[in-house]
Order: structure tokens, then sequence, then C-alpha cells
């Protein structure tokens, strides 16, 4: 087995550091994997306990007799290379340490003798000073923070990597209520071994990610980074969010993984030199990956927008230009068969204007001739659910007209609690929402540059 992939497909783990206290990170570890979804054999390691959750305890990883995939480190940091030691001499070969107190406080020494156990032994290591995996396919589960704290979302096509785990625990918090769906995320914290370049030449091999997505604050090998993120951004999308983009923020870095961030413009020159798409805030990040990860490519560049409400129209016909995008004219033919079936005072441009007393029936008559329409590539939908004659079932219409075509369609709908539980029933379905008409245009530029660039990549591979 690949080494990288035991991260994410173990048969089978130790937990050293597994404890009985439950507010302790190796308790909270070990549950997640006996109490998860994982399948394959979980072995608690803790010399001061015979039995954790009815398993046997184990000294060390050396007495289990069954073969190891891999191993988690949950000790304080100056036990840590012993530990390591031990799992090489048990050829475990992965191992992720998510202790602390290492490099990130002045550690070096400390860190740097993991580094040379796992050279010595060929073990590839993720951390430390990191919250771990988390795979809900395969219900690998390293997350230390209690799920009644911290919900897990559900699986998807969007895999994040971050160095920073309270970033990557807000992340996963976030995604779950939002209902954004999670392939593999990893917070690999000090990076001693596998760094961001490692992780996302492995994603792009794996087919359950449709989209990369990274929150760092340096990279650590700036040649090795710019190969593979070349070599990946062509087949498969990287969205970066930087850590980092003042000279404030850079004094931060190196006290947060030991880090050393360099220049953000240097970065940046480098991001679109490798054609890795740069999101100004998580936001941002995740409105391209979800357009990324399920939106179909389109055509061309001609956006029709279908509204209920003209202010938001309008605002979205400028965001559209802004982001060099063009506004759609529909077919004469499409105009005058829609206005058969809508009251007089439906505006039929571009925006169509359905006005206030839109219902479902008016929306489902207005995409189905958008999407018919040669003229049109993509659609930007607004949905203002605070119209009296607008209730659940727009859902319904939407996802229809979502499965029935390949026009991207992109949902733009604002307001309080009864409109976020409305767009999360949307995401469950695939179709990502956005709030704001200017997240929405950027989604569809990044959608519609990629596919370009997609398709130029094809033409060079053909060559």
């Amino acid at each position: 087995m690949n080494k990288i992939n035991c991260f994410f497909n173990p048969k089978s783990v130790a937990v050293i550091g597994a404890s009985r206290d439950q507010k302790k990170i190796g308790h909270i570890v070990f549950r997640n994997f006996v109490e998860g979804r994982f399948k394959g054999k979980v072995f608690p390691v803790n010399p001061k306990t015979k039995k954790l959750l009815g398993r046997k305890c184990y000294t060390n990883v050396t007495q289990i007799k069954e073969k190891i995939d891999l191993a988690v480190i949950s000790i304080p940091a100056e036990f840590a290379p012993k530990a390591l030691e031990e799992c090489g001499k048990k050829r475990i070969p992965a191992v992720v340490i998510v202790s602390g107190g290492f490099k990130e406080v002045g550690e070096d020494e400390l860190e740097d003798r993991l580094k040379k156990i796992a050279k010595r032994y060929g073990i590839r290591i993720i951390g430390p000073n990191c919250l771990g995996i988390f795979d809900p396919s395969t219900g690998v589960d390293m997350i230390f923070l209690p799920r009644y704290k911290l919900e897990r979302p559900k699986e998807g096509g969007i895999s994040f990597i971050t160095q920073s785990g309270a970033v990557g625990s807000v992340v996963l918090d976030w995604m779950a209520r939002k209902g954004y769906k999670i392939s593999k995320f990893v917070s690999y914290g000090n990076a001693v071994d596998v760094d961001e370049a490692d992780l996302m030449e492995h994603l792009a091999e794996d087919k359950k990610t449709k989209v990369i997505c990274a929150y760092f604050e340096g990279v650590r090998e700036g040649r090795k980074f710019l190969n593979v993120t070349k070599k990946i951004s062509g087949v498969k999308p990287i969205i970066i969010l930087k850590g980092g983009t003042t000279e404030a923020g850079n004094k931060a870095i190196s006290s947060h993984t030991g880090s050393l961030a360099g220049s953000f413009e240097v970065y940046t020159a480098a991001f679109k030199q490798a054609g890795v798409l740069q999101a100004d805030d998580m936001e941002e990040l995740f409105g391209f990956a979800r357009t990324l990860s399920t939106l179909s490519r389109p055509k061309g560049n001609r956006v029709q927008i279908i509204t209920d409400g003209g202010g938001f129209g309008v605002l979205l016909s400028d965001n559209i230009v802004e982001n060099g995008l063009t506004l759609a004219k529909m077919k004469k033919e499409t105009t005058e068969r829609l206005r058969k079936k809508m009251p007089s005072y439906v505006v039929l441009k571009n925006p169509i204007d359905l006005t206030g007393d839109a219902d479902v029936e008016r929306y489902r008559e207005a995409l189905d001739a958008a999407l018919a329409d040669p003229n049109v590539d993509m659609i930007g939908l607004i949905v203002l659910l605070q119209v009296p004659r607008l209730g659940g079932d727009i859902v319904q219409t939407i996802t229809n007209a979502f499965k029935s075509s390949e026009k991207p369609i992109f949902v733009i709908s604002a307001g309080g609690e009864y409109t976020e539980v409305l767009k999360k029933s949307l995401e469950d379905f695939g179709i990502p929402t956005f709030s704001y008409t200017q997240n929405a245009a950027k989604a569809m530029r990044v959608l519609y540059e990629f596919s370009e660039e997609a398709e130029e990549y094809e033409k060079r591979k053909r060559r």
C-alpha cells in the first residue's frame, strides 16, 4: 500500500496515548475510531491502563501482534520521539503526531529528532502540532474535538488541507452547518515530513476529490510546490487561502507553526504561474469549491438572470459585467413563448423580473425557457423567499431543473432562518447557493475560466 494512502485508508490503527480521561485528546481520538464509521481494527496504547472501551490496552505498539498501518501519537512532546522509535521497530508506515510543543514553541531540536527517526525507518509523518485527518468515506477521524461541539460534514467532493488546526476545526463545523460536503480533511501542522505538496499530489489521484482547497501560512519547499501544482491545476482545481497577507500576519506565523511566511506578492505571482486559484476569504474559497465540484462546465460566458426582486437583479448584472462575463440575450422566440405564460407586468429581458408576487410555477417556466435557449450558457437564479407566494416547493423546482440540464445554475438567496433552511436543502442536493450577488458572479467567472483552461489542457495533451 502506498504510504500516503495509509493515512486515509488504513486497515488497522494504533492510538498511542489513548486515555480513560474523557477530556484527554487520546481518549477522544480512540473513541472516534471505535464509535464512528471506521471498519478496521483499533488498538489503544497506554502503559497505565489495561482496558479501554472494552478493548485490551498495550504498553507500547511493539506488543501488538497484528500488522499496523497507521499510528496516532497523542502524548506530551518529550515522549513522542520514543513512541515514534517504537513505531519504526513495529514497521508502521504512517504516523500522525497530533501533539504540540515542537518547532512552533522553539523546540527545533525535538522536532529534528522526529525527522531523523522517521528517515531511519522510512516512516511518513503528518504533524506534529495538528488536528490530523477526517475522511468520511473510510471512517478515519482523528479530530479531537467532540462531535457535540464540532459537527462533521457529509461525504462529498471537496478536499481541504490546512496548516492551522484552529482554522480547520471552524471550517469543518461551518461546512456541516451549511450543508457543504467533504471528501478529505487534513490538518498537517508543522509539516516535519508530509507537506502541502505531498498531500495535493495524493489528492490529485483521489477519484473522490473533485476540488483541492488549502489554507496555509508558508510553503516548505517552493520549487516542489510549484512543480506539483502546475502538474495538477489543469486537471483538478486548486483553491488556496493564504495566511499572512500583511507584515503583522507574517510575524504571527512564525509563532504558530514555525513556518517562514515570505512575501505575499511572491506567493500571489507563484499561484498565478501555477494556475492556482487564490481566494480572498473563507466564504469565497468555498463558493469557488462548491461551484467547481458540483456544476458542469459552461460552453460560454453568457448569463441569464432570473429574479423576483429587481434590485438584486441590478446588482447581479453589475457583478457579472465586472467579472468579464456577458449578459445573455435570449432568442425572440423564447421570450414570445414566455410572454404568453406570464402576467403582462413581468419583465422579460435580462434580468427576467418575475416581480414580488412570483410563485413556483412562474419560476419553473422561466427556468425551463432559459435552460432550453441556445443563447444562454449559465443561469443566475435569484430567489428571495420573503415574497408571499413562494414556499418550500421551490427547492424541488430548482432541483428538477438542475438534474435535467447540463447548464450551471447559480442560486442567490438572502434572508433569515427560513431562507437558510431552504438553502441547506439545496446544498444537500449538490446545488451551490450564495447569499451575495458578487460572490455568485465571481464563482461564475472562476467556473468559466477553469472550463477554458481545462479545454486548453486537453488540447495540449492530444497534440
